[in-house]
């Protein structure tokens, strides 16, 4: 639906210069809504003026076919909907960082348990572990060692099915003694078939603060582990 100035008797300037959009262009069809008129784009509101404006000026001996109307509201309908569509998606996106943002602030300085071999201990207290059993096994041992790799315990455990089984060490050494609070890593393994097997340890750690990446994913910054993404983490303890 072509509207051209010399034949439908009104100026299209002039139209455009009511609803707020500067003219670059003489000719315009108003089927192209997301087109560039100068330096603005002609948006719904010049859309329906201009619809209006032909069917006010059309030609009376030759009139706008119904059908193309039809099509053109159509158009305009769908237009409409977009725009509500875009308006909605934003919304959403802005609540959802919000929640995120209060999501985030209530995780600070609560513990979480993550796959890891490194955890912060203050040995004044036990130190409650997991280790990931991928078969029924006789029996599996947790290798302690400090922050510079010596052996400080080893923990014996009995037979465990598959799954997951806990672990206790009481903070001391091989000798009853307790040790320096500190960093320390827990090796657990296990023997299949004259095999020695290393299993995965899921430890607690501290959350010391809460970021958000290039794409917005929530990471957390766990006290002796880094950076882990919050969809790695297998339990928000308190």
């Amino acid at each position: 639906m072509a509207i051209d100035t010399s034949t439908t008797g009104v100026n299209l300037n002039d139209v455009l210069a009511a609803s707020g959009v500067s003219t670059g262009t003489t000719k315009k069809t108003a089927t192209d809504t997301t087109s560039q008129t100068g330096n603005s784009t002609l948006g719904k509101d010049a859309f329906l003026q201009l619809l209006v404006t032909q069917m006010q000026h059309q030609n009376p001996l030759d009139p706008q076919d119904n059908g193309e109307f039809v099509a053109q509201l159509a158009q305009f309908s769908s237009l409409e909907g977009i725009t509500s569509l875009n308006e909605s998606v934003t919304n959403i996106t802005s609540a959802m960082a919000s929640s995120q943002a209060l999501q985030a602030s209530s995780l600070v300085g609560r513990s979480v348990i993550v796959q890891n071999d490194k955890a912060v201990v203050d040995t004044a207290d036990s130190f409650n572990g997991q280790f990931v059993v991928p078969q029924a096994i006789d029996g599996a041992k947790i290798t302690v060692k400090d922050k510079d790799g010596n052996t400080v315990k080893t923990i014996e455990v009995g037979e465990q099915k598959a799954g997951y089984a806990d672990f206790i060490w009481d903070g001391t050494n091989a000798s009853g003694e307790k040790v320096d609070p500190g960093t320390y890593t827990f090796t657990a393994s296990t023997t299949v078939d004259g095999q020695s097997v290393q299993m995965n340890t899921l430890l607690p750690a501290k959350v010391t603060s809460v970021s958000f990446n290039t794409t917005g994913e929530m990471v957390l910054n766990l006290a002796g582990v880094g950076k882990v993404s919050l969809a790695d983490v297998q339990t928000i303890g308190i």
